[in-house]
């Protein structure tokens, strides 16, 4: 199948793409609301939730809004690389639950999405208060794999 039937099929079966699809389909979190496809022998993320779909949205674009600087992102509105989307992605749901949970390991895991940002919202009422300056602590400190080396 060719890269743009398939992007096509893939909007059409899947009209609500998981905000956390990278995330959750390189295991990094799971969630609640969140349904897997397969689609053309690959895997997708699909919300099942409308109410937490744009839960999910609202909370990244607050994070990335947040985080620019330390993502060194240039443009608003860019599509982020896939490394520094898995970040704002990872690190940010780390970011929160070390601020929800001083003290406490951060799970890995991330149990549920959900779940973080509805303790998140009850605790603070609003996205736009959350502390910030720790979550993006936890979105400079988080790496993912590292590239393996070629040998020569």
């Amino acid at each position: 199948m060719d890269e743009d039937a398939y992007r096509e099929l893939y909007r059409e079966v899947n009209n609500r793409q998981c905000h956390y699809e990278k995330a959750i389909l390189s295991t990094r979190c799971n969630c609640k609301s969140m349904r897997k496809l397969n689609l053309a022998e690959r895997e997708a993320a699909h919300c099942e939730d409308e109410a937490a779909w744009r839960r999910c949205h609202h909370y990244l674009e607050t994070l990335r809004q947040a985080a620019r600087f330390a993502l060194k992102a240039r443009g608003e509105g860019q599509r982020l690389p896939h490394a520094k989307a898995m970040r704002l992605q990872v690190g940010g749901l780390r970011g929160l639950h070390a601020a929800l949970h001083p003290g406490r390991a951060i799970p890995d895991p991330i149990p549920d999405v959900q779940g973080l940002l509805r303790e998140a919202l009850e605790r603070w009422s609003s996205f736009e208060a959350l502390p910030f300056d720790e979550i993006i602590k936890e979105v400079t400190a988080w790496e993912g794999r590292r590239p393996k080396r070629r040998r020569r």
